[in-house]
């Protein structure tokens, strides 16, 4: 029987050693990646819903609450607040679900998905640096995991990441970049494996993975052209010179990405229809080229800038009033990017990581550039969950070059103290600002007034705080913001109708109309703003001029009850009562069951003599609304004047009623000092 000699075993152990250790290395790296992820965004889980979308998207619709049929058909066809999301709609229902409206659940599930995505980004990393950086032996591998740890925390712990995760109706971007990173992973995977047969399987996974993305956000769409810069480099399946690839051994290659350009083309379609529906999309007559171009210039600089140094972050960074004021700094943005294009493109055979950085960067930001401008915002920070990836791995490379340039002995230790040192601080100095700036979103007063202290001339910003303020019954405060918000931007049209339907609830007629004729001057087919300017006009005894506004308001909207209201009631001021009644007749045919209409029509018929058809209204109204102390009255006049006192008493009676049961219900508590 033969021996085994102890040389032999060493050989046989020593790679399946090395293996399990480089394998544990790289869990206790991805854990660590995790935790201190979870650790910078921890005060997110207090924040509160912000009316910031997220009303709109989640307290106050209905629609997402369940996985039923007919909501889960909701969520897979709607273009709601102008987005194609239905994966991030099924996760709001889960949400939902679980946790109700506790705004706790929904910030939860927003950062348990960026602390995945870390630790898929450091996956990643880790293989693209391996890749890129030559060498072998265990002290290689210690400083790809390394540097590939830096590299996810250095996205993940950066005070740019967020807004994407602590705003709650920005589950789209956690969401989304999940399934983007687990597709890019298979594809790799698919392209470095040893067996085909996997390979083709991988990337089948990818195309899935990749469509799951574009359900939960369309953005995703560049993926396609990632792709083939990472063939380009660091896969190095392609030449650098594009002309070369329509040669035969190259075409396969370009075939492989068919479903995914076909995916991107679709989504790509169906996010323009969304944008259009909701009309976010700026058309060119009122946002010119040279605006679009000088924006996109400048969002390139920007988030490299923000980047380097995150200071004086914004939830919104508002399109400028003014835009002819920025063009000197966005011929110099425009100029930045070009020189840098240029150079580095020249470069690209020596600095090849650096050029595929910038290239990653460019194409990912395109489409969120500016132009195909939606939106009030000229950049966001959102806009950098995907596209700011490639520095962060720039820099986790740079790390990995940095610890292999070491020596040995008592000197490396000290330098890669050093390194540590360096980049222990500077993630520390990120996460406690990604902490601070976690804050920021706790509610609604804080998000706006941050918004105000970081660009004192927005106006979207006044306009919501006023917003809040009149909500909280602070109408001297709302009104002193709405004012401001005007004086920012005249051209913000919601700003300007709040101030004027403010006014008007205040009793300045006179300055509340000069208002609301401006949001016509600014948006002439504002139906809501006519038929407000109407009612003033009316009241100020210009009979006219009223009736014109709601004119216009029902040839903008035919549907537009309340228009058909106003002019009956109008109308009938004039004593014009047959009009009257037809416009009455109008508006309860969009709503039959408004009882003031009904009151209107009421009342008109029995001036013109119909006394029969307009009791038969006021008993329709007591149907209706039998605890309405007014529909009482009217139908207890009514009676009383076809001499039927006994009915007419009993109505009289019962309105009597009505009347203490409200005033025991809202007791008069004085007026405030």
């Amino acid at each position: 029987m033969k021996s085994i000699s102890p040389s032999g075993s060493q050989k046989s152990s020593k790679p399946t050693e090395n293996a399990s250790a480089g394998v544990t290395s790289i869990a206790i790296a991805a854990a660590v990646v995790a935790l201190l992820t979870t650790l910078a965004f921890l005060p997110a889980l207090r924040n509160q819903f912000v009316n910031w979308d997220d009303y709109e998207t989640l307290v106050n619709n209905s629609s997402y609450r369940g996985l039923s049929w007919p909501r889960l058909r909701w969520m897979f066809t709607t273009f709601y607040l102008g987005h194609f999301q239905p994966l991030s709609w099924v996760s709001f229902a889960i949400d939902y679900l679980v946790w109700g409206t506790n705004p706790l659940g929904y910030h939860l599930t927003n950062l348990i998905l960026h602390a995945a995505n870390a630790v898929l980004f450091f996956l990643l990393a880790r293989l693209f640096l391996s890749m890129a950086i030559k060498g072998s032996g265990n002290a290689r591998q210690l400083g790809l995991t390394v540097g590939a740890g830096v590299a996810a925390l250095l996205f993940s712990v950066h005070p740019l990441r967020v807004e994407s995760v602590a705003w709650a109706t920005e589950r789209r971007d956690v969401l989304s970049g999940f399934f983007y990173l687990v597709a890019l992973y298979h594809y790799v995977i698919a392209q470095t494996g040893a067996k085909a047969r996997w390979s083709g399987r991988r990337l089948a996974v990818s195309v899935l993975l990749y469509t799951l993305s574009l359900f939960s956000k369309a953005t995703a769409m560049t993926l396609p052209a990632v792709l083939l810069l990472l063939d380009v480099y660091p896969l190095r399946r392609l030449p650098g010179k594009v002309s070369q690839w329509v040669k035969p051994e190259y075409r396969s290659i370009l075939w492989e990405k068919l479903p995914f350009v076909a995916l991107a083309v679709v989504f790509a379609w169906i996010a323009i229809l969304a944008q259009q529906d909701t009309g976010a999309l700026r058309p060119m007559q009122q946002y010119f080229i040279s605006y679009r171009l000088g924006q996109a210039f400048y969002a390139f600089c920007f988030y490299v800038w923000k980047s380097v140094a995150p200071f004086k972050l914004s939830p919104l960074y508002e399109l400028p009033y003014d835009f002819d004021a920025w063009m000197p700094l966005f011929v110099l943005c425009a100029a930045a990017v070009l020189t840098i294009t240029v150079v580095l493109y020249w470069r690209r055979e020596r600095w090849p990581a650096v050029f595929a950085a910038w290239a990653y960067y460019v194409i990912v930001l395109a489409p969120v550039a500016g132009i195909a401008q939606s939106g009030p915002q000229m950049v966001a920070d959102r806009y950098s969950y995907l596209s700011c990836l490639s520095w962060a791995l720039l820099l986790g490379g740079g790390f990995v070059c940095f610890w292999n340039s070491l020596g040995s002995g008592r000197a490396r230790q000290g330098l890669a103290f050093g390194g540590f040192a360096a980049s222990s601080l500077l993630l520390m100095t990120l996460g406690a600002m990604t902490w601070q700036q976690n804050k920021v979103w706790r509610d609604t007063h804080t998000l706006w007034q941050h918004v105000i202290a970081a660009a004192p001339n927005s106006s979207i910003a006044y306009y919501n705080l006023g917003r809040l303020y009149e909500d909280e019954g602070q109408l001297d405060i709302s009104q002193q913001h709405y004012q401001r918000a005007v004086q920012n931007n005249p051209a913000n049209p919601d700003a300007q109708y709040n101030l004027a339907r403010l006014l008007a609830r205040r009793g300045m007629e006179a300055e509340a109309i000069d208002r609301y004729r401006q949001v016509i001057d600014i948006r002439p087919y504002d139906a809501d703003a006519r038929n407000n300017l109407g009612l003033l006009l009316a009241r100020r005894g210009e009979a006219e001029a009223a009736l014109e506004e709601f004119r216009k308001a029902i040839k903008i909207n035919p549907n537009y009850a309340k228009a058909f209201f106003n002019m009956g009631k109008v109308l009938a001021a004039q004593g014009d009562l047959e009009k009257a009644i037809f416009n009455y007749h109008q508006a309860l045919k969009l709503n039959p069951s408004e009882i003031e209409v009904l009151l209107g029509l009421a009342n008109a018929l029995a001036r013109q003599g119909q006394s029969e058809e307009a009791l038969l209204v006021l008993q329709k109204v007591v149907v209706l609304q039998p605890h309405s102390p007014d529909g009482h009255t009217a139908l207890a006049r009514a009676l009383a004047l076809q001499g039927r006192t006994a009915e007419a008493e009993k109505h009289y009676q019962e309105a009597l009623q009505l009347l203490k049961s409200q005033a025991t219900a809202s007791p008069d508590r004085g007026t405030r000092p």
